[in-house]
């Protein structure tokens, strides 16, 4: 990987590229650190640290810039809620599907279909903020009479614009630096987090500790740590290869075709999406509460059952036998989106159809449905596997910081799984432009 960044840095389009898109970050970052006028942020902040859950899958999205309630409190959360919902409604909307088929025309309404969401999200998030902040004494003596209309209105107005300005410099860095934008961003503010989640871990096993101690706690954190990020590697990069060989065709005086190629299906077929979905959906009660501050028995326990804070922190008398259904409940939910994603994003039917109209055959599989089934069967073997990893990957931060009472690190489950697939593809995606430049270059000779 540094001999890949440094050989980058020594080619002058693939340089600036890097340049631009590492300026573009320390505007994110930059925009994270800037607080919105009039607004108390110890009072999200407090909020946020009543519920691990919530504090961590809203602070991975906005990169810490939640908890400052600065500009870019949104984060790039609502442009990849806008992404998912969009992908998932053009496989389910004919319209949609065709506007897909169209080319880099169709890409470019679907885009714009996209911007168009995120805006709206964001104006509904911000909102929502704006509004159940400022009854919790977000604005301090200003929240009162008719100043509550305008506080909420230019707040949201404020939140909207830092998601729109997130949205477009992540676009602006697919086009003009390196990689993907809105994933890169996403990354770099996951990353902003670990200087303070280290300091946390160092906190709690080593500070006050004698040196054999913490040297030996330094050492087992750090080979977890290698281990989960060796692990993903492989749960991202493994791929089943499927061949496929194309039968020789006449054209004309000649015979053309007859290479041999292959179908490539990842192991983790929905990449990171099922455990996004799943979290989401389990932290929505509390958030509700977070913010709502109910007090109802049976709402309460199924907030405590859903936190997964309370899941295996079995020291001082507080776990409820409930607390189990919780870990079984987000298990089972990543599993089911893991198929129910993969059922959108890879058509088995469509595949074969392609093959045989290509003149390709599987060896020892028949052309059309044969293939179709065959297709099917493999990737169901290939997504319960990859749902397993993703399990394994998602639960582990959340037993440790439950067995050893910390908070979540945003280093683990999740955001590991993002910043390592991220991390992949810009190396790739830097290698493939050396690669095309170099290739031009021999061209010209």
């Amino acid at each position: 990987m540094f001999n890949t960044l440094r050989n980058a840095f020594k080619v002058k389009d693939v340089r600036k590229k890097l340049w631009f898109t590492l300026m573009m970050l320390f505007v994110v970052r930059l925009g994270s650190q800037i607080p919105i006028p009039g607004t108390d942020s110890q009072v999200i902040k407090d909020i946020l640290g009543k519920n691990d859950t919530v504090s961590g899958i809203l602070g991975m999205m906005s990169g810490g810039s939640l908890e400052n309630f600065a500009i870019f409190a949104l984060g790039i959360g609502p442009y990849i809620t806008a992404s998912i919902i969009i992908q998932l409604l053009t496989a389910a909307f004919p319209a949609l599907e065709e506007m897909q088929k169209e080319g880099e025309e169709g890409r470019k309404k679907l885009q714009s279909l996209t911007r168009y969401m995120t805006i709206a999200l964001s104006v509904l998030q911000g909102g929502f903020l704006s509004y159940s902040l400022g009854k919790n004494n977000l604005f301090g003596l200003n929240w009162g009479g008719g100043s509550k209309v305008w506080l909420v209105l230019s707040t949201t107005v404020i939140l909207t614009a830092g998601g729109a300005c997130l949205m477009w410099i992540g676009e602006r860095i697919t086009e003009r630096g390196v990689g993907n934008g809105i994933s890169i961003v996403l990354t770099i503010n996951i990353l902003a987090r670990i200087p303070s989640d280290f300091a946390a871990l160092g906190e709690h096993f080593v500070a006050g500790k004698k040196i054999l101690p913490a040297a030996l706690a330094i050492l087992i954190i750090a080979a977890i740590i290698i281990a989960m990020v060796v692990f993903v590697i492989y749960l991202q990069d493994g791929v089943r290869k499927i061949p496929v060989q194309y039968s020789k065709k006449v054209q004309g005086n000649k015979l053309v075709g007859g290479q041999q190629s292959h179908i490539p299906l990842k192991v983790n077929t929905a990449g990171v999406i099922p455990v996004i979905f799943a979290s989401t959906l389990l932290s929505l009660p509390q958030i509700i509460q977070s913010y709502g501050n109910f007090t109802n028995k049976v709402w309460m326990a199924i907030v405590n059952m859903l936190s997964q804070s309370n899941w295996f922190r079995f020291a001082g008398g507080v776990w409820k036998w409930y607390y189990v259904f919780g870990p079984i409940l987000y298990v089972l939910m990543v599993f089911g989106f893991s198929y129910f994603y993969t059922s959108f994003t890879f058509n088995p039917t469509e595949v074969a159809t392609n093959i045989k109209k290509n003149g390709g055959l599987i060896p020892s599989v028949r052309a059309g449905s044969h293939t179709e089934e065959f297709l099917r069967n493999i990737l169901k073997y290939l997504i319960f596997i990859g749902a397993i990893g993703l399990s394994i990957v998602a639960l582990a931060p959340i037993v440790a910081s439950g067995l050893f009472n910390i908070a979540q690190v945003s280093f683990g489950g999740t955001s590991l799984i993002i910043v390592v697939s991220v991390v992949l593809e810009t190396i790739k995606a830097v290698e493939s432009q050396m690669m095309a430049r170099n290739y031009k270059g021999f061209l010209n000779k």
